[in-house]
């Protein structure tokens, strides 16, 4: 059911013979943008496998955290690796004490004996590799830096910004099943409430280890950032089709009603 042929030609690995773990994250990483564009424009998003490689490798789209994390579990599974989907809580931007749903997902990967987190689907400051499962040492990826920290039962990925470390997200290192997914899913692409129902996120991560970021959380703006620096312009609903199309290599859309994207005509 998996075409991994497509899959490497999509992440620009095609004809590259097996690549490894490190290598086909990073790829992933920066070829495949995240978005929510479906879940603001009212379309539910499927985790059918089918729908995956049609959606983020045929009509090159991107997707959010399950979609990009089950497409590169059904790849490193091609691949030979052993791949334990797990559900995490969001802790970047939480109120202090507050407890998120599990909406959010990780991997932990099996090669060679060893383990790794991956996860190529944080939206705003994802891992470009995977890091060695469980608490640990600081690793630098052009320029980001990561860490995972033990808090009680969970595991706790962190980030630095401006020189202190930032939760992102923690879990419960146990594997979910898929059923768990499906409702995590539902809950995050339709409920009335959702960020991403709401709201607009779109993430594209450069090979020079640059992110640009378009998202309406406080005001609508571009986003423009490095380790060491972030710049912010605020743009026009009605420009967001072009800014789409031009910076994130995703066309077809149109501002319908409400300010709400649309399929375009």
């Amino acid at each position: 059911m998996f075409d991994l042929d497509a899959y490497l030609e999509r992440i620009g690995l095609g004809g590259r013979g097996r690549p490894g773990l490190a290598e086909l994250h990073r790829a992933h990483v920066t070829a495949i943008p995240f978005e929510n564009l479906d879940p603001h424009r009212g379309v539910p998003v499927s985790l059918d496998l089918q729908d995956l490689q049609r959606k983020l490798v045929a009509e090159r789209r991107g997707g959010y955290c399950f979609e990009h994390n089950l497409l590169l579990k059904a790849a490193l599974e091609a691949l030979g690796a052993d791949v334990e989907p797990m559900l995490a809580r969001v802790r970047f931007g939480a109120p202090p004490g507050a407890v998120r749903a599990r909406s959010h997902a990780v991997l932990r990967v099996t090669v060679d004996g060893e383990r790794w987190l991956a996860d190529v689907g944080f939206g705003r400051g994802t891992l470009l590799e995977p890091i060695p499962f469980g608490p640990g040492a600081t690793y630098e990826q052009s320029g980001w830096r990561f860490r995972a920290v033990q808090d009680g039962e969970e595991l706790v990925l962190q980030t630095e910004i401006d020189g202190a470390w930032v939760d992102e997200y923690g879990f419960v290192p146990a594997p979910a099943p898929p059923v768990d997914f499906e409702v995590s899913n539902w809950y995050t692409s339709t409920y009335p409430r959702s960020p991403f129902v709401t709201g607009l996120i779109v993430c594209a991560n450069r090979a020079d280890g640059s992110r640009e970021v378009l998202t309406d959380r406080e005001g609508l703006v571009l986003i423009e950032q490095t380790p060491s620096s972030t710049t912010s312009a605020e743009v026009l609903w009605r420009d967001v089709p072009e800014i789409l199309a031009d910076r994130f290599d995703l066309p077809g859309f149109e501002l319908g009603a409400g300010e709400r994207l649309a399929a375009a005509v």
